[in-house]
């Protein structure tokens, strides 16, 4: 019998790779999203009877519960939450940044993610099922502008050990990449290609396929195995000294 999985942020990196992996492997995949033209195409690739999607803010918590009341009866049955959707804004330094920007982290990295998962307990706990959320090295290794977005990631990784704590049975994983050439970088900068192509020029860094075979590998372990944290990053990338700051 295959099992489902609900995939959030699925119209590009981690979320679509990680949707074609799982539909690749014979699950059935709900995938959501705010542009409906990109999440298309993965029901176009593997068919709707293998590929829902939801299309919905994912900050807009009405407009999630509608689309989990409106899914077809064969993509009810969820075994495994991937909470994928998340974004980074701004790379300047707290006293310089938006407060828009870390309002917006803030709503779709911390209270999407809580309000979609508690939604979805009852069903997991049901099915024994389990929860993968995406969080990042930025939650364990402060930097220069990491600010708002460490913070909302570091949360991410607190809530996932404390819903190990709490569910008795039923999995939660914290994965934490690293470097991973995505429209992340893109995004953050509000559209700076020239930027994105420059953090990534001669890095090697992870791909989006690199995160979603992680993601799988951790949701087909022996039911009896869980990966609490699983932190990766590129070998070209590795860990910077402390800031020293000096009187004139």
């Amino acid at each position: 019998m295959s099992k489902t999985a609900l995939i959030t942020g699925a119209t590009s990196g981690f979320g679509a790779a990680t949707a074609r992996r799982f539909a690749s492997a014979g699950w059935k995949v709900i995938v959501t999203g705010r542009r409906a033209e990109r999440l298309q195409p993965l029901v176009d690739e593997f068919g709707s009877g293998t590929v829902h999607a939801a299309v919905f803010d994912i900050r807009d918590s009405a407009a999630m519960q509608a689309a989990l009341a409106a899914l077809p009866a064969g993509f009810r049955d969820i075994d495994l939450l991937v909470n994928n959707a998340g974004l980074a804004q701004g790379t300047a330094a707290a006293q310089h940044a938006s407060l828009d920007d870390w309002r917006t982290m803030i709503d779709t990295n911390i209270t999407a993610l809580v309000t979609l998962t508690h939604a979805l307990l009852p069903k997991l706990i049901e099915r024994r099922g389990a929860i993968i959320n995406i969080s990042s090295t930025a939650a364990i290794y402060p930097y220069p502008g990491g600010n708002a977005y460490g913070g909302t990631k570091a949360f991410v990784s607190q809530f996932s050990l404390g819903l190990r704590s709490d569910l008795h049975g039923t999995g939660v994983t914290a994965i934490e990449p690293g470097m991973a050439e995505t429209e992340f970088t893109l995004v953050r900068t509000h559209g700076n290609q020239a930027a994105s192509d420059q953090l990534y020029k001669g890095a090697d860094p992870m791909t989006a396929a690199d995160i979603a075979e992680q993601i799988f590998w951790v949701a087909t372990l022996p039911p009896h195995l869980n990966i609490n944290r699983l932190e990766l990053m590129p070998v070209s990338q590795s860990f910077a000294g402390f800031q020293v700051a000096r009187q004139a």
